[in-house]
């Protein structure tokens, strides 16, 4: 059973946004903290942005400033709004859930989504 899922990727053109959500149906949503994180090809994958049990958001400095994130709690979902897109946000983006929040690293997250593609092409 997927604990975490993904949608809202596509392709689109550089200047552009998309929104993506998360979205669990689990204790998960409520329990532990959520965090977005992308992988590009032959890369690592790398923090993106995460909101703390008090409701106060982080984003990596590379997207500082375009993207916001929310939660949607009669939803179920962790949404990641992208605007100004740059062709260096192609990647494939994950949400992950961990115990603690304010995470940044990938190996401390217990749970992941399929993942969502996202292309910004110029």
């Amino acid at each position: 059973q997927l604990q975490l899922v993904e949608s809202g990727g596509g392709s689109v053109q550089a200047g552009e946004s998309l929104t993506l959500s998360c979205t669990s149906f689990t204790t998960i949503f409520s329990t532990y903290c959520l965090g977005w994180f992308r992988q590009a090809p032959g890369k690592e994958r790398e923090w993106v942005a995460g909101m703390d049990s008090d409701g106060s958001t982080n984003f990596a400095d590379s997207v500082k400033g375009r993207f916001t994130i929310s939660k949607d709690n009669a939803k179920r979902s962790l949404n990641l709004k992208m605007n100004s897109l740059k062709p260096d946000d192609t990647a494939m983006y994950y949400c992950g859930a961990a115990p603690v929040c304010g995470s940044y690293s990938w190996e401390e997250y217990d749970y992941w989504g399929q993942g969502t593609q996202v292309t910004v092409s110029s």
